[in-house]
């Protein structure tokens, strides 16, 4: 007789909207761990949650995906999470310190797949490991931000500008297609930029934060 595997949710997370795409690998590296710990471990992926171009130092209960994923916890059954790493979770130790609390009172267990005992070990030394990592992610990603504004500075000085957000014609090229039809569509007075929005948001497009679009977005869309 086959055990019976456990029920768990997926959680990903990518920091930068540049990292968000179809095109882009990010989301599909962090799937392919997950499945693969899963498979691996008798765990049954039941369900999965996706927070796009949200900041690991964002608290967990202040991201759209997380917050469905605790909604859905409630009611499915499934009372463990299984993430890539510790960072996907978290990045900001407090963050990262906090939001575990947060998961230990409402009896979910939370399991990054590279490695699985690093929020369960309560010794001395295992605690320290964690903070100090997550010092070191901090360390990090501080590090980075550093590089990368002393390159825009760079750019600015040698051409007089800088690569700024990359715009919906690249990030969401279907959904624009879509919103151009709809705004043609009517004969006479035009569909209002709200309808065009919730239309979108009906066939599945939304913004990076899962959320409608707003006028400004769907102006700039048809424009």
């Amino acid at each position: 007789m086959s055990k019976k595997l456990v029920k768990a949710a997926a959680y990903l997370r990518t920091s930068s909207a540049a990292n968000v795409g179809r095109d882009k690998d990010s989301d599909k590296c962090q799937r392919a761990a997950i499945k693969s710990f899963a498979k691996a471990n008798g765990y049954e992926i039941i369900n999965e949650y996706y927070d796009a171009a949200v900041s690991g130092a964002d608290a967990v209960n202040e991201r759209p995906g997380f917050t469905r994923m605790l909604k859905r916890l409630a009611t499915n059954g499934a009372k463990t999470i299984i993430v890539e790493s510790p960072d996907r979770f978290a990045r900001d130790l407090t963050v990262q310190l906090t939001g575990h609390d947060l998961l230990q009172e409402m009896g979910i267990e939370l399991i990054p797949a590279s490695a699985p005992d690093f929020f369960t070990e309560d010794t001395p030394t295992a605690v320290l490991v964690r903070q100090v990592l997550g010092a070191i992610y901090q360390f990090e990603k501080a590090g980075l931000v550093a590089k990368l504004a002393v390159a825009r500075k760079r750019k600015r000085e040698a051409t007089g500008k800088c690569e700024g957000r990359k715009p919906l014609s690249e990030t969401a090229p279907e959904a624009v297609v879509l919103a151009r039809q709809l705004h043609r569509k009517r004969k006479g007075s035009r569909m209002s930029l709200r309808t065009i929005s919730a239309k979108l948001a009906a066939q599945g497009y939304v913004n990076e934060r899962d959320n409608v679009y707003n006028p400004k977005s769907i102006a700039t869309m048809v424009g």
